[in-house]
């Protein structure tokens, strides 16, 4: 193993050379990438619908082709599922991500091409080990396994010829990974792709707790539930007892920070690294690449072409988009991406910021429509998210998971905003905690502030201090256990707030 972790180090750190050279031409890179997309797809029926053969710069391509939702790509995408082809791109589509669609009820199905596999998804795990191995050149990696924490897949039931599959983009992935990944990875694919998420946890526990694991990828609220089961099974006071060699645990999907003081509790080591990447169902986005601060460096030559719409102009008819010579650091942006899957000028749903321009480096600011702003506060996750991390902090509490959304203003009583929290620590003072959290809210966002002078328009947020277990029997009640599902941080509206405190009531 120490041979194979020599070699294996050696080959990962040679794409760095690739890595620096679309850092220092990003422009170009981005220019080249946008005119291969449009030729490779020039005689799909998209295509042609948008006359990809005369589009001549960029200025014709957002001339030619919409700014597009989810929705408005569905009539082909649902085509794609029942077994039609060169729609959206030329390449045969055999596999869809299932995404759970945080943005509206109803699932999302993402086509995965054969270059979105291996040009994207793939060549981001592979830069992602890369940059680590890199920054780390000690590293003992691959003397041991990486546990995965995957989704699980299905037929297409919608293609009458049942040659094609979805499931979450894990799933995908992992179905499809070579086979010197599948002997690096734990545990095996049979218990990783199982459906039912319970089974499959108490599975993963006592098969990869006997194995060398030295490193975890997985979304962090899962990744919890899988590492206290461990340490509940094999009686011990943490994970370092079962796994003396864990040294990374890469991240995803949502924000680390309100979990940062669990894990440090679970993993009681000063040398542990945590990696955080920005992976969707439509592609390898960003990874971080300093050990030290956590924004991660946008990726450009995946297959990728991106634009951006100031925050202000989202909603607009004919929002204006930007090019990357174009945007400044520290302003909210919505992530418009065409792809080598076959996505074109498509609004992934993400907003990010960027802390820097040379090279490029975002951080994930929230979700266009993930946000309350039921009385003008323009609360966006990043914001809640920021401010229960440090009210943590100041409190000695931890947090397994949050949701919030508005109390709305009634007669004899102003609104406000009401947080449901499921403490691992609890705060020895929740009143106290909330005046924190409050407090750090004024302090991250002005319009909140603004709202909450003197409680003219908004009191102080209301918080219900939920057992352990709630947001997981929550989950598994709307059938979102697993995978690429998440807890809704916010709600511009009661939906999520009403159902939680519902199941609450009816428990006792």
């Amino acid at each position: 193993m120490e041979i194979l972790n020599s070699i294996l180090t050696w080959v990962m750190k040679k794409r760095i050379h690739q890595m620096e050279l679309f850092m220092r031409y990003p422009h170009e890179v981005q220019d080249e990438l946008i005119k291969k997309l449009i030729n490779q797809a020039r005689h799909t029926e998209f295509g042609k619908q948008y006359d990809f053969e005369n589009i001549r710069s960029l200025d014709d391509f957002k001339s030619n082709v919409p700014i597009s939702t989810y929705e408005d790509f569905f009539p082909y995408i649902q085509r794609l599922m029942q077994g039609e082809q060169n729609i959206l791109w030329p390449s045969e589509v055999r596999w869809f991500a299932k995404s759970s669609g945080t943005t509206n009820a109803r699932s999302k199905f993402i086509p995965v091409t054969p270059e979105a596999l291996e040009d994207c998804h793939f060549k981001g795990g592979k830069d992602m080990i890369s940059i680590y191995v890199n920054n780390h050149p000690d590293t003992k990696l691959f003397t041991g396994k990486c546990l995965g924490i995957g989704g699980s897949h299905q037929i297409n039931q919608y293609d009458p010829h049942a040659n094609s599959y979805y499931g979450d983009v894990s799933a995908v992935i992992m179905k499809n990974l070579p086979l010197w990944a599948q002997f690096v990875r734990t545990p095996s694919l049979d218990i990783a792709l199982m459906d039912d998420w319970e089974d499959k946890i108490e599975k993963m526990a006592k098969a990869t707790s006997e194995v060398n694991v030295t490193s975890i990828q997985g979304v962090p609220t899962w990744t919890i539930v899988l590492l206290q089961r461990i340490v509940e099974l094999k009686g011990v006071d943490n994970i370092l007892e079962v796994w003396p060699n864990l040294e990374v645990f890469v991240h995803g999907a949502v924000a680390f920070g309100p979990y940062r003081s669990l894990f440090c509790q679970l993993i009681p080591s000063p040398s542990m690294h945590y990696l955080e990447t920005y992976t969707a169902s439509e592609g390898f986005i960003g990874i971080q690449d300093q050990s030290s601060v956590h924004e991660m460096l946008l990726m450009l030559d995946y297959g990728i072409y991106y634009e951006f719409i100031p925050i202000e102009d989202l909603h607009k008819e004919n929002p204006r988009t930007l090019t990357l010579e174009q945007i400044e650091v520290n302003q909210n942006y919505a992530l418009v991406i065409s792809t080598n899957a076959g996505l074109w000028r498509y609004l992934i749903g993400d907003t990010v910021k960027f802390t820097s321009v040379d090279p490029y480096r975002i951080k994930v600011s929230g979700r266009t429509k993930h946000f309350i702003n039921a009385f003008g506060e323009e609360l966006i996750i990043e914001n809640a998210e920021t401010a229960i991390a440090r009210a943590c902090k100041d409190t000695g509490a931890t947090i397994n998971n949050f949701t919030a959304g508005p109390m709305y203003i009634e007669a004899g009583s102003k609104g406000g905003h009401e947080w449901v929290i499921e403490f691992t620590q609890e705060p020895e003072n929740l009143p106290i905690f909330t005046q924190q959290l409050d407090q750090h809210l004024k302090e991250i966002n002005s319009d909140y502030e603004a709202k909450r002078y003197k409680d003219i328009a908004l009191q102080q947020p209301v918080i219900h201090n939920v057992p352990p277990g709630t947001f997981y029997h929550w989950m598994k009640k709307r059938g979102k256990l697993g995978g690429q599902n998440k807890v809704p941080r916010l709600a511009n509206n009661r939906e999520y707030l009403d159902d939680i405190l519902e199941m609450m009531q009816v428990a006792t």
